[in-house]
């Protein structure tokens, strides 16, 4: 079946007054632009995963996440678009009505089965327990980070190279896995400085990344792990899915002022943090900052559901 997809996703241009007042250019990558369902960095984990497991011959994904997950949504669609039976295993309690990501998962045919978050915890045995440990199955990890993931996310290091004249001084993203940024970090291959910033509470994504790059290295001889990359964990504003007043106002703001739509779980505390940071001058006058919108929006209409429409809808 021929997916339409739109790459290279576009790098866009945007005048934002901290960054033009201090001489900076400001550079956003629209990886949400790739596809309504299967965007951002969720295409990229999924390319060589989706491939592998059609020649192997599988035909049914099996895949975790919590009940409003990115991953789970793009799964689901690119399971439909691609022709393999998705089975989603979902932390937490059945509930009468579904959330928007869920009922979008379950109309792209994903059985979704629900467990504990003791028996979440134990993965494997739960795979054992749904009995989904048979050779048609194709497990895909939760967030869609494995080895597997890394060349695609590597493959956004050489649209940046072909799409611009000089590569930028920052290239920055939203961190979770780790998986997106360890693969961007081995596609750049040293050049450019590879900023994450953790929506997460905890100091664990450095050794995390280090390990990602490690395992890419066992099959990438030639590939020397570079020192061109640091994680911010200054911006998650509380931790993993937490937001306040001034995050919800920030999202708001740049969907009205620059029509580019953020997400509150993992895009708004980027590119809030990058405002910050300069507004502190973190960034030398005259840079070149390239942001990465990692997609995620199908998030806001769950958020909005459960916390009352206080995300404008994009336009």
């Amino acid at each position: 079946m021929e997916v339409p997809l739109k790459l290279p996703s576009p790098i866009q241009a945007f005048d934002i007054p901290v960054f033009n007042e201090r001489g900076i250019q400001f550079l956003v990558k629209r990886e949400d632009l790739i596809h309504p369902s299967i965007s951002g960095n969720k295409w990229r984990k999924l390319k060589y995963n989706l491939k592998k497991a059609k020649n192997l011959g599988k035909k049914t994904l099996v895949t975790f996440g919590g009940a409003y997950s990115n991953h789970l949504y793009a799964s689901a669609a690119a399971g439909q678009a691609f022709g393999f039976h998705t089975i989603g295993l979902v932390r937490g309690e059945a509930s009468e009505i579904l959330n928007p990501t869920l009922e979008f998962a379950t109309s792209c045919g994903m059985e979704i089965r629900y467990l504990s978050r003791s028996a979440y915890r134990e993965k494997e045995k739960a795979l054992m327990q749904e009995s989904l440990n048979g050779p048609e199955y194709y497990l895909l990890p939760e967030g869609g980070t494995n080895a597997l993931a890394l060349p695609g996310c590597a493959e956004m290091a050489t649209e940046i190279k072909s799409q611009l004249e000089r590569l930028p001084d920052y290239i920055c993203l939203c961190c979770g896995t780790g998986g997106t940024m360890a693969g961007l970090i081995a596609g750049l291959d040293g050049q450019s400085q590879v900023l994450g910033f953790s929506v997460l509470k905890g100091d664990f994504h450095r050794p995390l990344i280090q390990d990602l790059l490690v395992e890419y290295q066992k099959k990438n001889t030639d590939f020397s792990i570079p020192s061109n990359w640091t994680i911010d964990g200054n911006h998650h504003v509380g931790g993993y899915a937490r937001f306040n007043s001034e995050l919800i106002e920030f999202i708001n703001r740049y969907q009205s002022q620059f029509q580019l739509p953020l997400d509150p779980v993992y895009t708004a505390k980027m590119f809030l943090g990058l405002e910050k940071m300069a507004e502190e001058n973190y960034f030398q006058a005259g840079s070149t900052i390239l942001a990465i919108h990692t997609g995620g929006l199908q998030g806001v209409a769950g958020f909005n559901q459960r916390f009352g429409d206080l995300i404008l809808e994009a336009v």
